[in-house]
């Protein structure tokens, strides 16, 4: 603020603001007869003290490492955030991490709100609008990455800075209301956060006591202070959400809480207009009309008529007050960076790597290879192996499980990996049995740049779906982990071997799903997924041993790369029927290419880990590895055979789940479901009967 104001002129300046925030809202979700007003009215004075008066955040520089970030989880509030990015003059940035000099929210986009290719679509996203730290609209997963962000900000923390050297000190700020916390991810996310002391973090509750179908009466009347007292979360509250000086006080009380996050619960009543209004109808979720916006500009002192109206002076507040706060601590850590990097090079390098999602100098250098085995070794130990190596050569790499990494193989255990507790700041997060918020925090974390990985059984890739739907949806590069990955199970039974978990995944657009054949395409599988930067990866690993493949024999890994490749081939190259398998059938499908060769049945087998990576190859690729005129094809997949249509045709056979499985060991389940190779050739013959 400038020392030159009168504090009635503050106090003017204050008003007009929060009440341009107001008018930008209502005017946009009226031009678009779409969208949520009432919420971004009511909490302008909240995010307005926060933004003004706290949040260290440059408009000029939205990707500045150390700035706080501000998740709006209530994303149906996004009216809220756009204002506020666009009064503040935050500049747009693309994905080469450039800036590019104009506004990421220009008055035109907050006119065409909701609407086609507009920087404001109808909740926040990351990637399409600078400025927005993730994308939220469904709820409770904006609080949830916000502690990912907050771990993010403890690790960066411990691992660079020195003495005179702070080089991360941010606090994460969260949005949240009634519909967030009703959420169960919420409550996983701030359970975790209680527990790990996460005094970094702030979430502000909308206490406004309305959802979608009424008053929170209807389903929700627990006391939401005593259940984050019980979570070890400091709580404040404030009585107004009109009330600047306690709304100032309670972030003040946050920046001085030490020793556990802290919870603002803001009461707030939801604005569905002008005072004389009382139908709770319709304003919290559709537009006011022009009616009722015109008496409510009349109430705020408003031209009536104005449309998108943004006052003489709003701007150069903003500019005076968050614009020269941030901007002033963003050129002294840019100063700092540079003594840093000074003083310690090799750190400094790290940080610019991470920073930039990329990757030092040989990091796969000491990835092990694995020799021909018949044996073999189970998806998850290669991974474990494959895992460490990488780790040892990128320092940010850090991740753990939902309670299961004794299973899963994910822990780091070579000598300064260490735990991440409330007390110290290792690599291996323990995330407790908390699927769905381990999700959402692994996003959080690659927001911050670091390179998460996070590992359950893939059964419980259910109880996830949403974040990493959401991280495909962003494009960042989240490394979920899933072993277990087949009826292979055995004696757990149908409850624990995924079926439908395969299909499901490869439905989300942008995910990568990697299920590798053996301990090399692990190996493989790791370096193509560490080289991706805005594809998210599920990468999918056996319990049970899988034969490790003599490469001398067959075709080396690196075909992995391109999704699907040819690993045994007819003599002559010209094959009557193509075996297609991935991860533990791969194998199987190669002894029936053994005894089929043997015949003198001119077959081929391809290994497909990735759907996806193989339909990005050019179609020369694709008809050279599954040619047209082979009509003759057999999947094989302990899965369901949902999709795989698109590979074998309308004639071919895919030897797949068509029911859940059974509790047997494992050698009975293969007899049960075919999956053995004389079943397969039997299923190949017929094939080239047809």
């Amino acid at each position: 603020m400038s020392p030159n104001v009168s504090p009635l002129k503050l106090e003017t300046l204050d008003q007009l603001c929060i009440n341009t925030i107001r008018t930008l809202a209502m005017d946009a979700v009226q031009a678009a007869d779409s969208g949520h007003p009432g919420t971004p009215m009511a909490l302008a004075p909240v995010a307005y003290c926060l933004w003004q008066r706290f949040l260290r955040f440059d408009p000029e520089d939205p990707i500045w490492p150390n700035r706080d970030r501000f998740v709006l989880s209530v994303g149906h509030a996004s009216m809220l955030l756009y204002s506020l990015l666009h009064l503040a003059g935050v500049k747009a940035v693309n994905k080469e991490y450039e800036r590019l000099g104009e506004l990421s929210v220009p008055l035109e986009d907050i006119k065409t709100f909701r609407q086609l290719d507009s920087r404001c679509p109808g909740h926040p996203e990351y990637r399409w609008t600078s400025g927005v730290e993730t994308t939220t609209g469904p709820l409770g997963q904006g609080v949830a990455v916000s502690v990912g962000m907050a771990i993010a900000e403890r690790w960066m923390a411990a691992h660079f800075n020195r003495p005179n050297f702070e080089m991360f000190s941010h606090d994460v700020y969260a949005l949240c209301g009634d519909g967030c916390l009703m959420e169960g991810v919420s409550s996983e996310a701030a359970s975790l956060a209680g527990h790990l002391k996460l005094s970094n973090l702030c979430w502000i509750y909308d206490n406004n006591h309305i959802t979608i179908e009424g008053p929170t009466t209807l389903a929700f009347s627990e006391d939401v202070a005593t259940r984050f007292v019980g979570y070890g979360w400091n709580v404040t509250r404030v009585s107004d959400a009109n009330d600047l000086a306690m709304l100032e006080r309670a972030f003040r009380t946050f920046k001085q809480t030490s020793d556990r996050p802290t919870l603002i619960i803001v009461d707030s009543h939801i604005a569905y207009g002008a005072p004389h209004k009382q139908d709770t109808h319709g304003a919290h979720g559709a537009p006011l009309g022009e009616d009722e916006i015109r008496l409510t500009k009349r109430a705020y002192g408003w031209p009536e008529e104005a449309k998108f109206l943004v006052p003489d002076g709003v701007r150069e507040h903003f500019a005076a007050g968050m614009g020269k706060r941030g901007h002033e601590l963003r050129e002294e850590w840019m100063k700092r960076f540079e003594d840093y990097r000074a003083k310690y090079p090799q750190l400094a390098d790290e940080l610019y790597q991470m920073q930039h999602r990329q990757l030092p100098q040989e990091w796969d250098q000491n990835i092990p290879s694995f020799p021909a085995d018949p044996k073999g070794l189970a998806g998850r130990d290669a991974s474990n192996k494959v895992l460490g190596a990488i780790a040892r050569r990128v320092p940010w790499l850090i991740g753990g499980s939902a309670d299961l990494a004794p299973s899963t193989l994910t822990r780091l255990t070579f000598d300064g990996a260490g735990d991440f507790t409330a007390d110290t700041a290792g690599r291996n997060l323990h995330f407790g049995v908390r699927e769905h918020a381990m999700g959402s925090m692994l996003n959080g974390l690659a927001h911050s740049k670091v390179r998460p990985y996070g590992s359950t059984f893939l059964i419980f890739s259910d109880y996830m779906r949403p974040a990493i739907r959401l991280s495909a949806l962003m494009e960042i590069p989240t490394i979920y982990i899933f072993t277990h990955d087949s009826i292979g199970v055995g004696e757990d039974g149908p409850t624990h071997q995924p079926v439908e978990q395969l299909a499901s995944l490869r439905a989300i657009p942008g995910l990568i799903t990697l299920r590798p054949a053996d301990a090399n395409e692990v190996a493989e599988a790791w370096r193509v997924v560490m080289q991706l930067q805005h594809e998210p990866t599920a990468l999918v690993l056996s319990r049970q041993a899988l034969p490790t493949l003599d490469r001398a024999k067959y075709a080396p890994t690196q075909g992995l790369r391109h999704g699907a490749y040819i690993l045994a081939d007819a003599k002559n190259g010209k094959p009557k029927v193509i075996l297609i398998g991935t991860g533990s059938e791969v194998a199987l499908c190669v002894q029936a290419y053994e005894e089929l060769t043997a015949e003198g049945i001119a077959a081929r087998v391809v290994s497909m880990p990735s759907w996806e990576l193989f339909d990005r190859m050019d179609a020369a690729y694709r008809n050279h590895v599954l040619p047209a005129e082979v009509k003759a094809r057999v999947v094989v997949e302990q899965a369901s055979v949902m999709g795989w249509e698109r590979y074998v045709g309308s004639s071919g056979a895919v030897i797949g789940m068509k029911t859940f499985g059974a509790s047997a060991p494992l050698k009975a389940l293969q007899q049960k479901f075919g999956f053995t190779p004389e079943h397969i050739i039997r299923v190949v013959k017929d094939q080239l009967k047809t």
